[in-house]
């Protein structure tokens, strides 16, 4: 499960088994969770963040796409959606 990403107390990171699925990075701060497709950057699935967190965790992500893509294709490869 390897972090790519640490920003004002978010860790953004990918789970290894997951290759078959769009590019996305699940995003975590205290015991709240998101997950964030990046192609269109859109919020998934979100367990405990309020609405106005997942805005900003979504313009986050936004403002990160490309390292959060890059690493993505790096990690799973160019061939993985």
């Amino acid at each position: 499960m390897p972090s790519v990403l640490h920003v004002r107390g978010f860790r953004f990171y990918f789970y290894s088994h997951e290759p078959n699925e769009p590019p996305h990075v699940h995003v975590d701060k205290d015991s709240a969770t998101l997950k964030v497709w990046l192609d269109p950057v859109e919020y998934a699935r979100n367990r405990g963040f309020r609405r106005h967190e997942i805005n900003g965790i979504v313009k986050l992500v936004a403002e990160n796409r490309r390292v959060l893509l890059e690493a993505w294709h790096e990690h799973f490869g160019k061939d993985n959606r």
